[in-house]
């Protein structure tokens, strides 16, 4: 099964490479599509979020006693991990949402965002100039606590896509390997995403990366970024030689596989490049 769509796979994804590459405006406007539509249902469905993000901490005695574990360097065990909740609550209601708008597959995928999934409509179809009606959207669920409420969100190597290389039918897909680029320290960044998939029936995915973060607990923001398909970031117009640091080292020690190690997301060069590209939803209290 491997092997069986390589060579179709491999003449489809080169031309479809260099067609995004000198289209990357399209690239764009896909991303900002799909981040208005998904703003849009997270604000039209804000209520139903909130209930279910802070029912957890009504949900409190049936769980004190089995509490989870204290996650990041050093907890001081003032307040209880909370990353599930914020997984569980977005990752079962966006699907639904986007039915309405999309036709959805849930095509399969060993590693990568919290969210995987085939969308078609005719506006992809629309914005491409009718060369494909589908992408594959990535979509990660971050929460953080009011300490760690920072203007960047960490992202592992598989939730970025990258220059996207297929040089020889053998090969597959490579990336060039990024700099995470700090005021002292920079390190390499092995995003491992490719930019572009093509499915076995021919279809032509285009990657579109965004990340939702929520404030517990309980839930005071929604914070949603949209971030560039790797094509922009390293090819046209490419983003990181414009905006080196856009990436910027992540909270991880120098134990880790360095083919592992993340990095920072940074929401203001974010926003320099499209003020839609970083947007808050704030929840009355």
């Amino acid at each position: 099964m491997f092997n069986k769509f390589r060579e179709q796979q491999f003449q489809i994804y080169s031309e479809a490479r260099q067609h995004f590459i000198k289209n990357y405006q399209q690239l764009i406007e896909l991303e900002e599509y799909l981040s208005d539509t998904i703003y849009n249902l997270v604000n039209n469905e804000l209520d139903n979020i909130t209930r279910d993000f802070n029912e957890c901490s009504y949900l409190f005695p049936f769980w004190q006693n089995y509490p989870p574990d204290s996650r990041g360097r050093q907890p001081r065990g003032d307040q209880y991990p909370w990353l599930e909740v914020g997984e569980h609550v977005f990752s079962s209601k966006l699907p639904r949402l986007l039915a309405n708008f999309f036709v959805i597959r849930d095509v399969g995928s060993p590693t990568g965002a919290d969210l995987r999934l085939v969308l078609s409509d005719d506006k992809i179809e629309s914005i491409t100039n009718k060369y494909t009606r589908f992408c594959w959207l990535l979509l990660d669920v971050k929460s953080v606590g009011p300490r760690d409420d920072q203007e960047h969100t960490v992202m592992s190597h598989n939730q970025i896509s990258g220059s996207g290389e297929w040089e020889t039918l053998g090969e597959g897909i490579k990336n060039k390997i990024m700099k995470a680029r700090g005021q002292r320290i920079t390190h390499d960044f092995y995003c491992s995403a490719s930019p572009l998939y093509i499915l076995s029936d021919c279809s032509i995915c285009p990657v579109v990366e965004d990340a939702t973060g929520d404030e517990g607990q309980p839930l005071r923001r929604i914070t949603i970024i949209s971030i560039p398909n790797g094509f922009l970031l390293e090819e046209n117009p490419n983003y990181l030689k414009n905006y080196p640091s856009l990436f910027f080292p992540g909270k991880d020690d120098k134990t880790k596989n360095p083919l592992k190690v993340r990095c920072r997301v940074s929401f203001s060069i974010l926003n320099t490049i499209a003020s839609w590209r970083v947007r808050d939803i704030n929840v009355p209290r």
